[in-house]
């Protein structure tokens, strides 16, 4: 199957390189020449732009968008919306909004355009293990696309499917995502308990490996933690400061939307945003008040 690929940065072009691998043709672009250089090096057709990219293509057409969610999203479904002829499918395997993926497929659809939503997880790791894919459209639609999701999946009936409507596949991954941050949470937490241990001079990365072994708690995650601590045991060099891509905010969001209680979801996400702020006012607020009511000591910066 011949596709075109937007978006040719680590993830874009590790998904072409699999899909290349897999038998696929793929022509991509990428704004970024250096990227485009790249990507031609990897055996993937480069083009200069998306009107190029969508000359190159044979009809019906297949785009998949593997771009950052937001502005940059916006400007190449509109672009594409203009380029693009009735019976060609877009596939939009970035971190959208569900809301902004259904505002999109409308336009699509007033149109004649196919278009799919996949949220997609497998991350630097995917090249090699495959994606996994939760995927939103039309079922004629997915159906006619399923030799693209059976390359790029661990397994041709594993790790993908059509879970729903358009909108749907970005909805399942933001909830994913949340779900990410509460493990995450959770496993920094309990190594932070380990490592504060002082007297038992505990060696956590030996801990992690005896976990990722017949435990309960053993995943994937706890296998990339336990890589982690094995190349830096004390963490040296990494700022206490944890950035967030906007799944977890919009996983509380529709949570709070729908009145489902998600407590530990909405923590992580708050402890997030809580090492952002080495200046923290209510901290120093905190101790002030102690000083009042009680004249507990102030620590001086």
């Amino acid at each position: 199957m011949e596709l075109g690929m937007v978006g040719l940065g680590r993830m874009g072009a590790n998904m072409a390189e699999r899909l290349l691998r897999g038998g696929h043709k793929i022509t991509g672009f990428d704004p970024n020449a250096d990227a485009r250089k790249a990507a031609q090096g990897r055996g993937i057709a480069p083009t200069d732009s998306l009107q190029a990219l969508v000359e190159a293509l044979p009809a019906p057409r297949v785009v998949w968008l593997m771009v950052p969610s937001g502005k940059i999203t916006d400007d190449s479904v509109d672009a594409l919306l203009l380029l693009l002829a009735a019976g060609d499918t877009v596939i939009d395997g970035g971190n959208s909004n569900y809301k902004d993926t259904l505002r999109r497929a409308k336009l699509y659809a007033d149109k004649g355009l196919g278009y799919v939503d996949s949220g997609t997880s497998g991350g630097v790791w995917g090249l090699k293990e495959g994606y996994s894919m939760m995927i939103g459209g039309d079922e004629k639609t997915v159906a006619a696309l399923r030799p693209i999701f059976e390359t790029l999946a661990p397994g041709k009936d594993q790790g993908w499917g059509r879970v729903g409507p358009v909108g749907s596949g970005h909805f399942t991954k933001m909830v994913h995502n949340g779900i990410e941050y509460g493990l995450m949470q959770a496993y920094a937490e309990g190594f932070s308990i380990l490592e504060h241990k002082k007297d038992f001079a505990l060696d956590l990365s030996q801990i992690a490996e005896i976990w990722r072994y017949g435990s309960v708690v053993r995943s994937w995650l706890l296998d990339l933690t336990a890589d982690a601590l094995k190349k830096n045991p004390t963490m040296a060099g990494i700022a206490p400061y944890v950035v967030d891509s906007g799944e977890g905010r919009w996983t509380v969001a529709e949570a709070i939307d729908l009145d489902v209680p998600a407590p530990v979801i909405t923590l992580s996400l708050i402890e997030r945003l809580r090492s952002r702020d080495n200046e923290s006012f209510s901290d120093k607020l905190l101790s002030a008040m102690r000083n009042e009511f009680g004249g507990h000591e102030i620590k001086k910066e």
